[in-house]
């Protein structure tokens, strides 16, 4: 196994440039796509190799309930600097399952919180409360999807600006940005390095939705109005993993680009290209991170396998 089990602690690093490059070259579907497919492998992956690496850790401590065998030199041997690298890995895997576990909480705590809140309006696809903050989300799940939106934001609107808010925010329950902002969330609280990709889906999906409403609105510069607007008063979303028009930014590029021809739709970048070279870097990392942890924990159910007795 040897050094191959810490390659996908690492990895997320070949990430970095595709990143930065996919928000600016990328038809923003695209990019939420990429960007959150190549998060949740790597994340996974290097999950896996530390919860490996504990093994070993947890094994040498007195009085684990773990097989005598597996604390054998044999099995130590497997992961280089095991007395120091094993230990350090008990702690911080905790701190990875006890940071996901509290995410979610929060996350699945703050929905049910707004679908009570909104139990004795009528049951229709928009919610609208009288609120003297501004604000505007998606908020997905329970008998249906709903778009929350306050009087005062609303009162800060044209009615085509209006339109344009209301098609932002369907757009995001009918693609369920939510799925990938939870899922780059959890990727980036499994492994650190990948916090430019939530970063990244964070705004992406937020363009993801401003393409969408300008097309159905047919105005560009209508949606960007109501963007720029809403940002100047909207107080966000209530989590981070639900999404709204005016959160998160930033709001000045997502104005600038819808004043701007609409982006190109395109499966995959041009090779020959910066954003190309990123991406099939990142595809890379990807896939040497996948082959990495498989291939430690293959050796590792072997070494374990054969160390336990019958």
């Amino acid at each position: 196994m040897g050094v191959f089990v810490f390659l996908p602690l690492v990895l997320p690093l070949t990430a970095w440039p595709i990143a930065r490059l996919a928000e600016q070259h990328l038809h923003p579907r695209t990019a939420t796509r990429l960007l959150t497919a190549v998060a949740a492998v790597m994340a996974l992956c290097s999950t896996v190799c530390l919860a490996l690496v504990m093994v070993v850790g947890t094994a040498q401590l007195p009085g684990n309930p773990l097989p005598d065998g597996w604390s054998d030199p044999e099995v130590r041997a497997a992961v280089p600097y095991d007395e120091v690298v094993g230990k350090a890995a008990i702690p911080a895997l905790c701190a990875v399952v006890a940071a996901s576990a509290r995410a979610l909480w929060r996350h699945g705590r703050v929905r049910r919180r707004a679908h009570r809140a909104l139990a004795g309006l009528p049951g229709t696809g928009v919610a609208v409360l009288p609120d003297e903050v501004p604000y505007a989300y998606a908020l997905p799940g329970g008998r249906r999807d709903r778009v929350v939106v306050s009087t005062a934001l609303l009162d800060c609107l044209e009615p085509g600006e209006r339109r344009a808010l209301f098609a932002h925010e369907r757009a995001h329950l009918a693609a369920g940005h939510h799925r990938f902002l939870l899922a780059v969330r959890l990727a980036a609280l499994a492994n650190p390095f990948l916090r430019p990709l939530r970063t990244a889906v964070a705004y992406t999906a937020e363009r993801w939705a401003d393409e969408s409403a300008a097309r159905t609105v047919g105005d560009r510069r209508t949606v960007a109005t109501a963007i720029g607007k809403a940002a100047l008063v909207s107080r966000g979303t209530p989590v981070a993993t639900l999404a709204g028009l005016a959160a998160p930014g930033p709001v000045p590029r997502r104005v600038a680009a819808l004043l701007g021809p609409a982006p190109v739709v395109r499966t995959w970048p041009p090779v020959f290209t910066s954003v190309g070279l990123a991406a099939w870097a990142a595809a890379a990392g990807t896939a040497v991170s996948a082959m990495s942890s498989a291939n430690a924990a293959v050796t590792m159910f072997l070494i374990l396998r054969t160390a336990t007795p019958l």
